[in-house]
């Protein structure tokens, strides 16, 4: 009796809890695929595109953001993927596998790192892949590891933006999708669409074309678009609310879906 009126107590007192906490989530970045920089003001060079620290309209910044405040802790990865440097991953994010007009000397995905990938999503890993229009990504490579899946980035240019003609960009979602609850108009431009076999299935269309996919892989799942899509420059008021794009909820929608699919520990 006396160890019950002590826990109560205790537990009043804040000093047990009777749950445990959450585990913290870790969504990592590569870094390595996508492997550019640049010369700041004063003359530095720097890391740059598509990164979570460029807070530029290049960057990931506002996204990591969001990860962040759904309580994901972030990390790069700036070496190769391998089932050590993924180990503890929740979430990996690949995006842009650059061109030799992008780095002098691209870091190509190879056939050892689709091992590690694929090991690591039969697991219970959650693959994001976010491609961009051949002109301005590996694709080749990049499909090697998509195919996989299901999943084949098309050499084609859907969405073709003009200057700043953005609603050529405009995507309708409609209501009851699965991942875009609370998103209902999107911009993406100049998009690879999408191939699909295997199990893999659209997530969203636009006029017949697979614009997101995803495929369910062993424990673990793949999401992929054909496109940068989220980084600041769309998601940071560029497109006003009065253009009716939603970017910012379409950010938010898909870093929900991404935590809830990863599997529950064993």
């Amino acid at each position: 009796m006396q160890f019950k009126q002590y826990a109560i107590i205790a537990l009043l007192a804040g000093l047990i809890i009777p749950a445990a906490k959450a585990q913290t989530k870790t969504v990592t970045l590569d870094c390595f695929f996508n492997n550019e920089y640049r010369k700041n003001a004063s003359g530095t060079t720097e890391r740059f595109h598509y990164t979570w620290e460029d807070t530029k309209s290049s960057g990931y910044s506002i996204w990591g953001d969001i990860f962040k405040q759904n309580g994901a802790n972030l990390q790069s990865l700036t070496t190769e993927p391998t089932a050590e440097s993924l180990k503890g991953t929740d979430i990996y994010i690949i995006v842009d596998p650059d061109t030799r007009k992008e780095t002098a000397n691209p870091n190509y995905i190879e056939s050892r790192h689709i091992k590690a990938i694929t090991d690591w999503v039969k697991k219970g890993g959650v693959l994001v892949m976010l491609a961009n229009d051949s002109a301005n990504a590996e694709l080749p490579h990049l499909n090697n590891l998509a195919e996989k899946f299901g999943i084949h980035f098309n050499d084609d240019l859907y969405k073709h933006v003009i200057d700043k003609q953005f609603e050529m960009g405009a995507i309708t979602v409609s209501p009851g999708n699965p991942i875009f609850k609370t998103a209902r108009k999107v911009y993406l431009k100049d998009i690879a669409t999408l191939k699909l076999s295997l199990n893999a299935r659209p997530a969203l269309t636009d006029s017949g074309k697979v614009i997101v996919a995803i495929a369910r892989y062993g424990r673990g799942i793949v999401f992929a678009v054909g496109d940068p899509w989220i980084y600041n420059e769309y998601t940071n008021g560029r497109l006003t609310p009065s253009m009716g794009f939603e970017n910012d909820k379409a950010a938010e929608d898909i870093t929900q879906w991404l935590l809830l699919q990863i599997p529950k520990k064993q």
